[in-house]
């Protein structure tokens, strides 16, 4: 029952997926990078869209089993009748369509934009049935495996080189640019957000249609876990390493800083080099935003920097599983916001003392000092926002906060030692 509803989505999706296409096309501002090869080809040749759209998705086909052979997986061959469906309902809508011809440039613009939220409502929905991948995508897929590349970038590069292929075609068939303009670009950044849109505010939908299971967040919910858990949130140079180590020290139980970062390479399968690099940061802000959109087309795929903070999620819920401890940085205030009997503490300090703490414990210069005491804590915060949506170093977030240049690195450890241990005596 469950998998005929999801061909059922699916082919709705689909439907939705070629009315956005034929809607982008008629606003004659070009079309989707998908698209454009086959549309630019129909406006020289006696053949519909929907007819070449049918051709290139089987040559997308062939080229997926000649780079994976024997990973090639079977289900995958439904691509075929798949692409032969949506081919008859690009014509059908195209047909549909008839009285959709804007003259001035912004009714062009607002069909191109209408046509881009259908597209990215069709993509949505495609990728929430999670039964067959169009070829399109799929050959992005294809590449990914055969090469070991990111799903975001290699369809970047698909789209992009769709959409020159295309360019070349109209300059050679028609000696000016034909079917490619600019609405090609605006579809191509447009639609992963729009998709990726769609998902989080119908994040309701997978259970409703298909009863899907209870989320890792209701598990722990639902598990309670015993011993008590320190979470230790810190500015850097202010002392909360050691203040923790201190703290772990004097209970007697296991701490957990740095060697998250080989835990966390192992779980989610990263080098160590790129979980030191990535895990309490956010790179690019900009740059991230415009990759990540791209993997609304993929509903396995997700963003590197996402997989590692999944795994990292993953690694911080299985150690405070096994008991007491105290975990350092890495969100774990929210990741183990539902975990009963787990103290969230923040460290902070005045800008001057956690300069100085980092000249001195670091080895740093004076200017290196400030600048990495200015840049890491800028980029915790971002981190955490990105995943958290909250505010780093806000109050409401923990249950204690303290200024680690009133007392120094270990009468603060002192200090805390006592204040946790009348909270388990309170709570345990």
């Amino acid at each position: 029952m469950e998998k005929a509803k999801r061909y059922i989505v699916f082919f709705i999706g689909l439907f939705i997926n070629a009315l956005g296409i034929s809607f982008i096309t008629k606003a004659d501002l070009g079309t989707s990078p998908i698209s454009s090869i086959p549309y630019t080809l129909s406006l020289y040749f006696p053949f519909t869209l929907g007819e070449f759209t049918v051709a290139f998705s089987v040559f997308l086909i062939l080229l997926q089993i000649l780079l994976l052979r024997s990973r090639f997986e079977k289900i995958q061959l439904l691509q075929i009748p798949v692409s032969l469906i949506f081919g008859y309902f690009i014509d059908f809508t195209m047909n549909l369509l008839f009285f959709l011809a804007p003259q001035s440039y912004p009714t062009k613009l607002v069909s191109l934009l209408i046509g881009c939220l259908i597209l990215g409502f069709g993509v949505y929905t495609e990728v929430l049935a999670n039964v067959v991948m169009l070829p399109g995508e799929g050959f992005v897929k294809a590449v990914c495996t055969a090469f070991n590349r990111e799903f975001g970038k290699t369809k970047v590069c698909f789209d992009a080189s769709m959409s020159i292929g295309a360019a070349v075609i109209s300059l050679v068939l028609f000696h000016h640019l034909e079917g490619v303009r600019e609405g090609t670009i605006i579809s191509a950044l447009l639609i992963g957000t729009i998709a990726g849109f769609y998902g989080r505010k119908l994040s309701f939908l997978p259970g409703l249609l298909f009863g899907e299971k209870k989320s890792e967040e209701e598990k722990e919910q639902a598990e309670p876990e015993n011993g008590l858990v320190i979470t230790i949130a810190r500015e850097y140079g202010s002392g909360g390493h050691d203040i923790g180590k201190a703290l772990a020290k004097e209970l007697g139980i296991p701490f957990y800083d740095r060697s998250l970062i080989d835990m966390t390479a192992k779980e989610g399968g990263f080098s160590r080099d790129f979980v030191e690099k990535n895990e309490q940061a956010v790179h690019n802000p900009v740059l991230q935003k415009v990759l990540a959109q791209f993997y609304a087309y993929s509903g396995e795929d997700v963003p590197p920097a996402d997989r590692l903070f999944l795994a990292e999620w993953k690694v911080i819920s299985e150690i405070a599983a096994k008991g007491s401890c105290v975990i350092v940085g890495r969100c774990a205030d929210v990741i183990l916001r539902h975990r009963p009997h787990t103290i969230r503490l923040f460290i902070h300090a005045p800008e001057g003392f956690r300069r100085q703490r980092a000249e001195t414990s670091y080895g740093l210069t004076e200017g290196e000092a400030a600048e990495k005491v200015r840049t890491i804590n800028e980029e915790r915060a971002r981190h955490y926002k990105k995943y958290t949506g909250g505010s780093w170093g806000s109050a409401e977030n923990y249950h204690l906060s303290v200024d680690s240049s009133l007392c120094g690195v270990e009468d603060c450890a002192k200090l805390l030692v006592d204040f946790v241990q009348k909270v388990e005596k309170n709570t345990l």
